[in-house]
């Protein structure tokens, strides 16, 4: 049996590693992020990963970071035929990366090279991109910058949101790896270098990045949102209280309103100006501290009525 260490932490990796097991491939072990806490009580949580692992009795190895670490002494010890990442998030030194008989490579979400880095996915929907893919790709100590053995692309749609591709792209990436792997160790595989004059990047996403600026058109707005849906989510300064926007609707209508004012309030509908003279209706909000909403029951709880006209989110 061709044996692999198995490298991986949230869901998106988990069918793939699942994917593994059942095609008969040795797992030898499974690296994964410590257990974190999770929710308002703060329960420590294993990684969707490890609950694969242990489902199925695989050794789970869990270090703060893999680097110098008795865990990579572990794993460097298993010599496996292959190290196979998935959205495991961090640096793999060099001599674990040798280790791996056959080779070191690491599921991608992204047609590299574009969108290395942390935040793939969530760059490919801000960004109102057509489509998107999975890289298999060999792993170097650059990040992301292995040469492609495998690639296969994906259509975005306009309903897609961050969560809806990362469950396509593991299946597409969990497809293509088990069709990769027998050709890797066969030898019949072409590797292709990476253009390095197309790479862009797409850095884990921070905090201030979060705001939604109502200055850009609806369409990109609307992008936004389904960019940040369901995590880390997005927000806007709504009438001086932070609102999550969860589900929007790009109109067609056009407006002379300048960006971040009403244009229409009826008792079920709220519409606001944006960029570029466009109009964007809001379906589901949640205020800071509340749950989420529907319109018509924020608009029904509105004590302050919203006039046709007024600057009600902060630019």
């Amino acid at each position: 049996m061709t044996s692999i260490v198995f490298m991986g932490t949230p869901e998106f990796s988990a069918p793939i590693l699942e994917a593994l097991i059942q095609n008969h491939y040795d797992v030898k072990a499974v690296v994964t992020q410590p257990d974190r806490p999770v929710g308002r009580k703060h329960v420590l949580t294993a990684s969707p990963v490890k609950k694969v692992a242990v489902a199925h009795n695989i050794e789970v190895l869990q270090p703060e970071k893999i680097g110098g670490s008795d865990e990579m002494a572990q794993a460097i010890e298993l010599a496996p035929d292959f190290i196979v990442t998935a959205a495991f998030g961090q640096f793999l030194p060099t001599k674990l990366l040798k280790s791996a008989k056959i080779a070191a490579v690491n599921v991608h979400a992204s047609l590299l090279p574009k969108y290395r880095g942390g935040a793939p996915v969530h760059y490919a929907v801000m960004n109102n991109d057509a489509k998107t893919g999975v890289s298999i790709i060999y792993m170097v100590k650059k990040m992301d910058a292995g040469d492609i053995i495998s690639q296969r692309e994906i259509p975005i749609e306009k309903t897609d949101d961050v969560g809806s591709m990362f469950d396509k792209l593991s299946l597409l990436g969990r497809d293509l790896l088990l069709e990769t792997l027998p050709k890797l160790i066969a030898g019949d595989v072409q590797p292709v270098p990476q253009d390095e004059s197309k790479v862009t990047f797409s850095p884990t996403i921070k905090p201030a990045e979060e705001e939604v600026d109502f200055n850009m058109s609806a369409e990109m707005i609307d992008a936004k949102i389904r960019g940040l849906r369901p995590f880390p989510t997005s927000y806007i300064i709504l009438s001086g209280t932070r609102t999550k926007l969860w589900d929007v609707t790009v109109l067609p209508e056009k407006t002379e309103l300048t960006p971040g004012k009403v244009v229409v309030h009826e008792k079920h509908r709220l519409v606001l100006s944006t960029g570029d003279h466009g109009t964007l209706q809001i379906n589901e909000l949640q205020l800071a501290g509340k749950p989420k909403q529907s319109i018509t029951d924020f608009l029904n709880g509105t004590e302050d009525a919203l006039t046709e006209g007024e600057q009600v989110v902060k630019l």
